[in-house]
């Protein structure tokens, strides 16, 4: 039984689309007919033949249709399934029964394709395997581990977990930042309204006088005339600017040089090492309590480290792991994970419980990265505040003064 994409017409002539599941086409054709429905168009999601995991169907590879869904989405649903198949559901019940709760069609395609896997015999990790761009690499290998070992719903509960988490964290790094955004945008927007339209007319009634302005006051008027006139060259500049650092940090040596400089700022260092070795950790403790190999988890955890220097230094204590080393003492030869981190590690595999120290290291750096973050928008708030107000201080004194110089003269 396969998975199917319709289109089709109701008695109104409305259109009507979704997904429903039938051995052939021509079966769903007249399934819909039976239902009243004037089915055009009816293509199967995904069809794979045994052994071949990594081709999808055309209607899949079509638009580039299944592109990743939010975080939210996939820690809901891998919950819903959590619940379900601890609940001692069979698993292609178990989708059937999320699929059919989602309101989103693309999810709701994706689940009854997975389905149509599982029940041709296949595991559900191999059915995951048709979305690799909706379940990552760690989903992936997390559930084909859970369930060689017989422990799918805690795998999945602790997949939900760790997504939750990572949207959570992400969340609270967006709203922290998001405050003093807003407020530098819109304090920009008033001196620049200021500049360009209230001087200019400030500007017209002392034109009228002949009477010599104050310095401040010229200065403005220079650079208000310059924004008016080349407004649009230093909006192109800007955005030539923009557009060839972009390009110039996709090239791997100059990407790599411009995150080794932020591993080494002072307060973006510790940022930058705090939140990647908070993903590796909190990704490497899943991996490993699910069962993964340790080699095979120590390359998917790297995969999720963005800094290109600590992702080397992963890769590298892998090799050393290989050879018989420790996590520990390989990741710390690099100098670059926060010392936590690896005490923190290193006491997990002297005791026997690395997975457990691995969740204590990722809450730990997720602390800490929390903390700085709140402590430096609480700063940088004030400090915008007191800047821009410095900076529409001096606009105004600059329209003022010769307001003041006049009243000098007429007195």
């Amino acid at each position: 039984m396969g998975a199917y994409e319709y289109a089709a017409l109701d008695r109104k002539g409305r259109e009507s689309k979704g997904v429903m599941e039938g051995d052939t086409a021509r079966q769903v054709r007249q399934v819909l007919r039976e239902q009243g429905l004037i089915p055009f168009q009816v293509d199967e999601i995904a069809r794979q033949k045994d052994g071949d995991s990594n081709r999808t169907g055309a209607s899949l590879l079509r638009g580039g249709s299944w592109r990743s869904i939010s975080a939210n989405d996939l820690a809901l649903l891998t919950r819903q399934l959590a619940t379900l198949v601890r609940a001692a559901l069979p698993i292609e019940e178990a989708l059937l029964a999320v699929s059919q709760q989602t309101t989103r069609p693309r999810i709701k395609s994706i689940l009854i394709s997975v389905r149509s896997r599982v029940m041709e015999g296949h595991t559900l990790a191999s059915g995951l395997a048709q979305f690799p761009r909706v379940f990552p690499e760690l989903y992936r290998a997390t559930v084909a581990a859970g369930e060689q070992a017989g422990q799918l719903e805690n795998v999945l509960e602790r997949l939900a977990d760790y997504t939750e988490n990572r949207q959570e964290m992400r969340q609270q790094m967006m709203l922290a930042t998001i405050y003093p955004a807003l407020l530098l945008i819109v304090s920009l927007g008033i001196a620049l309204f200021l500049v360009t339209y209230i001087m200019p007319q400030v500007v017209d009634v002392f034109d009228t006088r002949d009477q010599d302005l104050p310095m401040l006051t010229s200065a403005l008027i220079g650079l208000s005339d310059f924004l008016r006139s080349w407004w649009w060259l230093l909006t192109l500049m800007l955005a030539g600017g923009t557009t060839a650092l972009v390009l110039w940090l996709r090239r791997p040596g100059p990407r790599r040089r411009f995150h080794t400089l932020l591993l080494r700022l002072p307060l973006v260092g510790r940022l930058t090492a705090g939140f990647n070795a908070a993903r590796f950790a909190r990704t490497l403790s899943i991996l490993n309590g699910s069962g993964v190999p340790v080699l095979e988890a120590l390359r998917i955890a790297g995969q999720v480290v963005v800094n290109i220097p600590m992702r080397e230094a992963v890769e590298v204590a892998s090799r050393k792991v290989r050879e018989g080393g420790n996590i520990s003492r390989a990741l710390g030869a690099s100098k670059l994970f926060p010392p936590m981190t690896i005490h923190l590690i290193a006491s997990g595999e002297s005791s026997g419980r690395l997975d457990e120290m691995l969740e204590r290291a990722a809450q730990n750096q997720e602390s800490e990265v929390t903390s700085l973050v709140q402590g430096l928008t609480a700063a940088m708030q004030p400090l915008v505040i007191l800047v821009m107000g410095g900076i529409v201080m001096i606009i105004v004194a600059a329209i003022l003064l010769p307001i003041f110089q006049l009243n000098q003269l007429l007195g």
